[in-house]
């Protein structure tokens, strides 16, 4: 009896469980991933965005660029991806359509969802080289999102064909990127007191460099290159910046190699250690910062370290 018992109340559970998993597995076979369109042409306008002619120059464009090249481009709009996730369409759309030649995987396909506002290029193999993320990326924002948040799809797709087809041919060239003038404002006001320490710290080690003639003064010319480069740029513009790197590279090279040729290193060095405060206590001669004197049955002695070294240890305070 408690056998029987035991094995209905087990045999009820396992029966729960599998009308959940039924369940379950009808539920998920009801998703259905979105119906992949048929290719009836170059470009599909599911939407009726498109006015005729813009489809026909279009067509007209891509046949003319799959004659010259092989490489097969589509366009695809659609309403609504329906839920579907944007790459997974856009990568089923262009495997079920073939896009591209086999073996060299040349195929360019171009999708629009109007209504989820999204986009995509899908990009073959054979052309990722010249269609790589970050192009398809600048296709998209500067050439069709623009013209699509001015409600312009017909000038949209025909400049995102267009850029695509420049992209493979390698003549793509991006619009220059402008900041608005608040956006410079803050930029040069941020500027003005970071260069001021940079020109003060680094102008500083650069007559550092220029004032030493041997390999110390060499060391020092190579190794604030990356600094009359990178500070610059990061304070503006790499533009900018690459004045700053190159003038520098090439004056102070041609300035220490005058100096060494005309042997006017020592009144340079003469003329620095005068007229620049920084320098009055890094000249040789008579005076020394670590020696003293007095009168009397004093007499004078310099004082200088024994060599010692640190590690580092220590303690630091305040009050």
């Amino acid at each position: 009896m408690i056998f029987t018992k035991r094995l209905l109340k087990y045999g009820t559970r396992s029966l729960a469980l599998l009308l959940v998993l039924i369940s379950s597995i009808t539920i998920v076979s009801g998703i259905r991933a979105r119906d992949v369109p048929r290719l009836s042409g170059r470009v599909v306008d599911e939407t009726g965005t498109l006015s005729n002619p813009t489809q026909a120059e279009l067509t007209r464009i891509l046949a003319e660029h799959e004659d010259q090249s092989s490489n097969q481009i589509a366009v695809l709009i659609i309403d609504s991806l329906e839920g579907d996730a944007l790459e997974e369409f856009s990568l089923r759309t262009a495997a079920a359509w073939g896009l591209g030649q086999k073996g060299t995987d040349n195929g360019v396909l171009l999708l629009v969802a109007k209504q989820d506002r999204k986009m995509r290029i899908e990009v073959g193999y054979g052309l990722e080289g010249s269609l790589t993320d970050a192009r398809c990326k600048q296709i998209l924002d500067n050439e069709l999102a623009p013209r699509f948040r001015a409600g312009d799809f017909d000038a949209g797709i025909l400049a995102g064909v267009q850029a695509i087809i420049a992209a493979i041919d390698g003549s793509y060239s991006p619009p220059a990127e402008t900041g608005s003038q608040v956006e410079w404002i803050f930029r040069i006001l941020f500027a003005i007191p970071f260069l001021g320490i940079f020109f003060f710290v680094v102008g500083i080690f650069t007559l550092m460099c220029l004032k030493e003639n041997g390999g110390m003064g060499w060391f020092l010319y190579f190794f604030l290159i990356p600094f009359w480069f990178a500070f610059p740029t990061g304070a503006l513009t790499w533009e900018i910046g690459q004045y700053f790197g190159y003038t520098y590279v090439v004056f102070t090279a041609l300035a220490k190699l005058l100096m060494l040729i005309t042997d006017t290193n020592k009144k340079f060095n003469d003329w620095v250690d005068d007229k620049i405060p920084i320098f009055h206590g890094m000249r040789g001669g008579n005076s020394s910062s670590w020696s003293s004197s007095s009168g009397g049955s004093s007499s004078s002695s310099s004082f200088s370290g024994g060599g010692g070294s640190f590690g580092g240890g220590g303690s630091s305070s305040s009050w």
